[in-house]
């Protein structure tokens, strides 16, 4: 038991009367008490991610609170009236805390879920990234994630889903971010109609979808001034109760919007060294056709290395591809695209815009992610 002072006996504290020493009185007991609650339960159980599920919509484009891990990823390309590119990622996670007795204790002070947010803007005149994040647990209405449909919000950021479309409203601490992100195309079904494996053991595991060549409109606010914007965005939803299979220390990721109207998401999972330990994807022909890449499908092979001068990080920013018949490179927009988010994630990875070239001709362009290169990733 924490030791707080030594009070006269018998112990009688005294309580504030009124006015704000009083309303901090009564948060401090509630937190105490939903603190004492949680140590009288067992550990929460999180189920498991299984083939053979059906995803319905828009259902599952809400959260699933049940499960450990929940991320909707925004990641695209804009343009500005004078054609002048920008990359932008907009991130909400879930995650329900392995804390004893949090599904049984009613307080509102417990944290049953936790919500984190990362925004970004990749802007090659800035020739760094551009960045925010936020973190809160569930509750007042201040910080929640909807089960019907998404709506995520942490304060005054949110992405909302209202019919076919998708509003983003993020005002960061350099830059806003107002944009309303409408589908083009039905979802990409990763995986197994869904059930995306990540590792040799089959319960490593995410139910995952991808929402490609999403057509995007609005505007960012810098410094006072506001551009019109124009581009193409990827979603990518996921939820999950074991993503990272044992011994990886993390992954590399493409989102790719191709020119022809296609798509393409390639994923490996790396180990110690650089070494592979899993691999996949689906691609989407411009018909629509789909297919799902196996392990042996896929290959990331790095051309070229920026370290960053804040972390020491070595990142592979440059890339050779393979994922199925296609053979491409990777170029980022520009080399600067860490993300440091220790304050929320306890974490720092690179996640940022890139062109597909295909024998130095455009192919598509999306977003590259690069975890576990800082430090081992843990989820």
């Amino acid at each position: 038991m924490p030791h707080f002072g030594r009070p006269k006996s018998p112990f009688r504290p005294s309580f504030p009367k009124r006015g704000w020493g009083n309303f901090r009185w009564w948060v401090f007991s509630a937190c105490c008490l939903a603190l004492c609650a949680s140590t009288a339960f067992a550990a929460p159980h999180y189920p498991p991610v299984v083939p053979g599920y059906t995803m319905h919509f828009p259902r599952d484009e809400g959260s699933h609170p049940r499960f450990r891990t929940e991320w909707w990823y925004v990641t695209g390309w804009l343009h500005d009236a004078k054609n002048k590119p920008l990359g932008f990622q907009i991130t909400f996670f879930r995650t329900r805390p392995d804390i004893a007795g949090n599904s049984e204790n009613p307080s509102a002070f417990a944290p049953h879920q936790i919500l984190l947010a990362h925004v970004a803007l990749s802007d090659p005149a800035v020739s760094h990234l551009l960045r925010d994040q936020r973190i809160g647990r569930a509750s007042f209405g201040l910080v929640g994630a909807a089960t019907e449909r998404t709506d995520v919000h942490i304060d005054n950021w949110s992405l909302k889903q209202e019919g076919q479309r998708y509003v983003a409203r993020i005002p960061a601490q350099d830059f806003t971010l107002n944009l309303v992100i409408d589908t083009t195309q039905p979802p990409l079904l990763n995986g197994d109609h869904g059930y995306s494996r990540k590792g040799p053991a089959a319960a490593s595991a995410s139910y995952y979808y991808s929402i490609p060549q999403l057509r995007v409109s609005g505007s960012v606010v810098r410094d006072g001034h506001t551009k019109r914007v124009t581009g193409t965005a990827w979603l990518d939803h996921e939820w999950s109760s074991s993503y990272v299979p044992q011994g990886a220390v993390g992954w590399d990721w493409i989102g790719i919007n191709l020119a022809n109207g296609g798509a393409l998401m390639a994923f490996r999972m790396r180990g110690p060294g650089g070494k592979s330990l899993w691999a996949g994807g689906t691609w989407r022909n411009a018909n629509g056709s789909t297919h799902v890449l196996q392990p042996a499908d896929v290959d990331f092979t790095p051309l070229r290395k920026w370290r960053s001068p804040r972390t020491g990080t070595a990142y592979p920013v440059a890339w050779h591809v393979r994922a199925g018949t296609l053979e491409f490179t990777i170029e980022p927009l520009m080399d600067d695209q860490e993300n440091d988010a220790r304050a929320t994630a306890g974490t720092v990875y690179w996640e940022g815009a890139v062109r597909a070239l295909k024998n130095g001709k455009p192919l598509g362009e999306g977003y590259l992610e690069l975890t576990g290169y800082w430090r081992p990733l843990n989820l």
